[in-house]
């Protein structure tokens, strides 16, 4: 399988617009306005109707349209300022980088990660272990910091989900159309595509590497969909989260060993190498390989790999956690030992772990074996991995606490909506992008006036609730879908109505039915006069989790239940597209979780600088984010972990209780002016808190600072200089 190189079909474009493809292939316009707004004003029906793809737009776009564009001043004044940004974007000039006296000539952070999050028209992610990564690799562009992402190119991306009549999730796969995608072929310094090779037991299997461009940040992507590959091996990258365990050990060879070599023909040389989760532990193992080669022992080899080694752990709950029998790694690693092999068993007892199950070949007690740098995604989840993980830790030394925490954060400009920004301009000021981690820039939420953050406010609801609408249109007209599916997609919900959003991946411990614990009192709740609730629901259940697929049903049946009237909804086929309008146009976004089963989580961090404040249980980012005045704490009587029943009785009264007596008569306390003062106090606390604390750009400074650093300046270190003691 071969893509072509920029956008293929598309017709000559005017010399005035002669860098217009080159716009579109750099996922950088993404969180660029000017960028953004040249494809809208451009067409504005395609840019919808493509989901804002870009490249599938100058593919289809008319060549008399483009004509007449490039004969619009206003149009071309913003096409030149995109250009003009463009070109500086890609340097490392005048970057708060550049300030951290790092720079090694060329050396840089190798981020690998399973999925990245970076737009809808390149579905190569899940979930928010992708948003992250995305997010990552966007305000590390910013920065200037110097980052080179791994992953997957997914041929079938994630699955598209259907919901049947009787709410069943069903899931489709779709293969990329790779000339709709902002994708190019990797080439090699000496000008040929990037072809690697990886031994995969007794056979090699070859990947090839495609590169998106975003800012300054490069993001290779690995795919083992060649014709010279067996059909069996093509299949390894064909899809996100395929296959059985065999598949799995497979694909993530592929990752470690795969995408170091990757890095080494483009002629990539990391100072840091950071595992975005266990997936990518094997990267180690390439790399302790490399470095007996060139004829350090594995003791010394071990040191230095772990010495620039980040790992990031993602997971509280233990079946998270990817183990393998001996046999099967062993398998699969045959062939990959070469000089390594005299140390093949102390390889091997890197990953050594009991779990519950008897010994396995763990990846992440693998990382976290490799890594000197550990870092977890909130405090709660740094404590609760500590815990989990202690036995690795029984009987050692280290010089600073086996795991800490670098709480999650989101990349401001991409999941700002766009009229908020604009209200961000007027009252922040036009340098709030670069200053997004400074509290000053945000305590001038105060001064934006009442009735234009209301007014912000409820067109960003509008906004939802059109894309509700026009989704399940297109579903009954195109697809021909019951009229209990069209119900269930909210055309029934009331554009004024105070509406509480939940979009998340539907699994056991995230509780989606919590709400619906005492029917009744929801029913009573949602129906109230003069105060109506309705909740919008949104997300996909894993396609193995069947108990995710149940809790989806139950959902779907309360959308559809009259008792309820109409206000409950859920948006099937959620994605990046979806989400912006859900995690802007909500009013209260909602997260009830089983404590302390949460990371971190950022959606609704997401939701909270968009004005819409947090409800949610005292787990992840949101026990320490919440401050009393920014949204609302969900405190149950009881905690206890053996009772799961009693703690979900009591999370879901307290919820109730928060709604009747605190979410709902704020939001209808209204004056004479029908605004929500009081509401709006919590709207710009939410706004003003949040987001300097919560964001990338806080993040990865604090990544660079605590993680990235003491890799670097070990990097810097002459050979004669390095202490090899393990």
């Amino acid at each position: 399988m071969t893509a072509p190189v920029g956008i293929q079909g598309l017709a000559p474009l005017p010399a005035r617009f002669a860098r217009l493809g080159e716009l579109a292939l750099d996922l950088w316009w993404t969180w660029n306005d000017q960028a953004r707004e040249v494809f809208r004003r451009l067409d504005y029906s395609l840019w919808r109707s493509s989901a804002h793809n870009p490249v599938r737009m100058l593919r289809v776009l008319p060549p008399e349209r483009l004509e007449e564009a490039a004969r619009d001043p206003a149009l071309l004044e913003l096409y030149d300022q995109a250009l003009a940004e463009l070109g500086p974007t890609r340097t490392a000039a005048n970057t708060w980088w550049r300030d951290q006296a790092l720079d090694l000539a060329g050396r840089c952070v190798g981020y690998f990660s399973a999925e990245f999050a970076i737009h809808q028209s390149l579905p190569i992610y899940a979930g928010g272990l992708g948003v992250l990564a995305g997010d990552i690799c966007k305000e590390a562009s910013d920065l200037g910091l110097p980052l080179v992402g791994v992953g997957f190119m997914y041929p079938q991306g994630y699955f598209h989900q259907h919901v049947s009549p009787e709410g069943w999730q069903q899931e489709t796969y779709e293969q990329i159309n790779w000339e709709d995608a902002p994708i190019e072929p990797a080439i090699t310094r000496d000008g040929k595509p990037c072809i690697i090779a990886v031994p995969l037991g007794t056979r090699t299997v070859l990947v090839e590497v495609w590169r998106v461009r975003l800012g300054r940040t490069k993001l290779y992507l690995l795919d083992t969909g060649l014709d010279e590959n067996a059909p069996w091996d093509r299949e390894l990258s064909a899809r996100l989260y395929g296959g059985d365990r065999e598949t799995r050990v497979q694909q993530e060879i592929v990752l470690g060993i795969g995408g170091v070599r990757a890095l080494r023909a483009l002629g990539s040389d990391p100072a840091v190498w950071h595992l975005n989760e266990g997936h990518a532990a094997f990267v180690v193992l390439q790399r302790i390989r490399e470095l007996i080669d060139r004829g350090q022992s594995f003791e010394a080899a071990l040191h230095e790999v772990r010495r620039t080694t980040v790992f990031t752990t993602h997971t509280p709950v233990p079946a998270g956690h990817d183990a393998f029998p001996f046999q099967l790694v062993e398998n699969h690693l045959s062939g990959l030992w070469g000089t390594l092999g005299p140390h093949r068993d102390a390889f091997l007892a890197l990953g050594t772990y009991d779990s519950g199950m008897g010994p396995q070949f763990n990846m992440t007690a693998l990382a976290l074996r490799t890594a000197h740098q550990v870092n977890a995604v909130s405090r709660v989840h740094a404590s609760v991995t500590r815990d989990m993980w202690a036995p690795l830790w029984t009987g050692t030394t280290r010089d600073q606490p086996p795991v800490q925490p670098v709480t999650n954060g989101i990349h401001l400009p991409t999941w700002v909506a766009r009229e908020m920004a604009h209200l961000f301009d007027r009252y922040l000021g036009d340098g709030w992008r670069d200053r997004s981690d400074d509290p000053a820039v945000w305590d001038r939420v105060l001064e934006i006036p009442d009735e234009e953050l209301w007014s912000v406010r409820r067109a960003l609801r509008s906004y939802l609730f059109a894309f509700m609408r026009e989704r399940a249109r297109s579903r009954w007209t195109q697809e021909r879908v019951s009229t209990g599916q069209v119900v269930a997609a909210g055309t029934l919900l009331d554009p004024s109505a105070l509406t509480i959003g939940f979009a998340r991946r539907f699994t056991g411990y995230k509780r989606p039915e919590l709400i619906f614990h005492d029917p009744d009192r929801l029913a009573r709740i949602l129906n109230a006069p003069k105060r109506p609730v309705q909740v919008v629901f949104a997300g996909k259940a894993h396609p193995a989790d069947d108990m995710g697929k149940v809790h989806l049903q139950r959902v779907f049946k309360g959308a559809i239940d009259p008792a309820f009237g109409g206000r409950i909804a859920f948006v099937d086929d959620y994605d990046l597209h979806v989400a912006h309008f859900i995690v802007q146009g909500c009013d209260v976004w909602l997260n009830n979780p089983r404590k302390p089963l949460e990371a971190s989580g950022t959606s609704g961090m997401k939701a909270s600088v968009n004005g819409v404040p947090h409800l949610s249980i005292g787990d992840g980012w949101w026990a320490e984010g919440f401050t009393g005045s920014n949204g609302w704490l969900i405190q149950g009587a009881s905690e206890d972990p053996l009772d799961s029943a009693g703690t979900d009785t009591a999370d879901a009264t307290a919820l109730y209780q928060l709604l009747e007596d605190d979410v709902v008569p704020t939001f209808y306390e209204r004056d004479a002016q029908d605004i929500p003062r009081r509401w709006l106090r919590i709207v710009r606390d939410a706004i003003r808190t949040v987001a300097p604390r919560f964001s990338a750009r806080r993040m990865v400074k604090q990544y660079v600072d605590q993680m990235y650093r003491p890799g670097f300046e070990f990097a810097r270190k002459p050979e004669d200089e390095v202490d090899v003691r393990p």
